[in-house]
């Protein structure tokens, strides 16, 4: 995955950018001399190699010789490979350039270029003794979803939030008109094309509610509706909205404001809420474990050996990982699960049943058949 070829992932294919960043966790500057750079979907990407080149002219104050050499032709070699693209990918692009040579002094610069699986919206420039890898890893991370809304009579945005990245969905924008009527029109009649409008707004959004928290993303664990005033309880409440998501909205938060940025404060001011939600997700998957432990045994098991070899067989339906399970074994795991469609879920130690899980082995698994154990 170097040296001017990008490595084109899609989402299922998360083994390889696990892989991709153990080998840039690997490497280190001796100063602020490697370079990350993300760049967001629908980004023009000549502006950031406007940016690199400008960068460098800034680079030639750098005091250090070594390190401001290192600097230029790190930048440098970023950029022509940016000059490779006649666009940014449909998910953003991602390349860390720097100087890979092990002794001081020597020279091996190398450049790495990853799409995300997910669209991004991070837009960075960083040097540092390190590249920055952390959006990377949050992308792939094994995290519930969750489903956001911010909206008022005026605008709406639909997103799903998966750790802490939050991907836009849906952004729609209302036909109801402002609160000053034109002239000549009745007060009683204005408000009624307000509501009317407010109204047909409500549905589109709830619409587009089922296609994306329904339709497509079956995953989702919970919805958290927001926004400014009284109108979040009126699309809620108003009988809008199926009951099928309705009992999924775990949270009604008073925002500020919508748009992105009414996105951000639903996730800031939700985060108690969210917190509790995955704990409970956890706790559900182990009580069922429990409970087939106690009343089917054949199909569960325990112990990482054990449920290798069951999932070499096929019989895995879902692996139960604890977080302190080394990450070569799971990375082994996960390998395996992915050849035969088998879900894997990592176990935090924050509850009772996620300290059980760790003193069984830290592995353990719901059997899609009874197994001869």
């Amino acid at each position: 995955m170097t040296d001017d070829k990008l490595q084109r992932i899609g989402a299922k294919d998360k083994l390889h950018i696990k892989k991709f960043l153990k080998e840039l966790e690997n490497i280190k500057g001796r100063h602020t001399e490697l370079i990350s750079i993300y760049i967001p979907a629908g980004y023009d990407i000549n502006q950031k190699i406007t940016q690199i080149q400008q960068e460098q002219g800034t680079a030639t104050n750098i005091k250090s010789k070594s390190t401001r050499d290192s600097v230029v032709a790190s930048l440098e070699k970023m950029a022509q490979h940016l000059k490779g693209y006649k666009q940014t990918p449909p998910n953003g692009l991602v390349v860390f350039s720097g100087n890979t040579a092990e002794r001081e002094g020597q020279q091996d610069y190398r450049v790495w270029g990853i799409e995300p699986p997910i669209p991004m919206r991070l837009n960075l420039y960083r040097c540092d003794k390190e590249f920055v890898l952390e959006p990377l890893r949050e992308m792939i991370d094994d995290k519930i979803i969750f489903g956001l809304v911010a909206m008022d009579k005026r605008e709406g945005n639909i997103a799903i939030l998966k750790g802490k990245t939050i991907i836009p969905l849906k952004a729609m924008q209302s036909a109801v008109p402002g609160k000053h009527k034109t002239g000549g029109q009745s007060a009683q009649r204005f408000e009624r094309l307000r509501e009317g409008a407010a109204i047909e707004f409500y549905k589109r959004i709830a619409q587009h509610m089922i296609e994306e928290f329904l339709e497509n993303q079956t995953a989702i664990q919970g919805i958290i509706v927001g926004g400014p005033g009284h109108t979040k309880y009126d699309f809620v409440d108003g009988g809008y909205i199926t009951d099928q998501l309705k009992r999924k909205i775990i949270a009604i938060k008073d925002l500020s404001y919508t748009g992105e940025f009414g996105l951000q404060e639903l996730v800031e001011k939700s985060e108690d809420v969210l917190a509790e939600e995955e704990i409970v997700h956890e706790k559900l998957l182990m009580r069922r474990f429990f409970e087939m432990l106690a009343t089917a045994s054949d199909k569960v098991g325990y112990g990482y050996d054990d449920i290798v070899r069951f999932t070499e067989m096929g019989a895995v339906d879902t692996i139960l990982v604890s977080e302190v399970l080394e990450d070569e074994k799971i990375e082994k795991l996960e390998e395996l699960a992915q050849t035969v469609g088998t879900e894997v879920e990592v176990i935090s130690v924050d509850t009772r049943e996620g300290v059980q899980l760790k003193d069984m082995g830290k592995v353990a698994a719901i059997l899609r058949y009874p197994v001869e154990q």
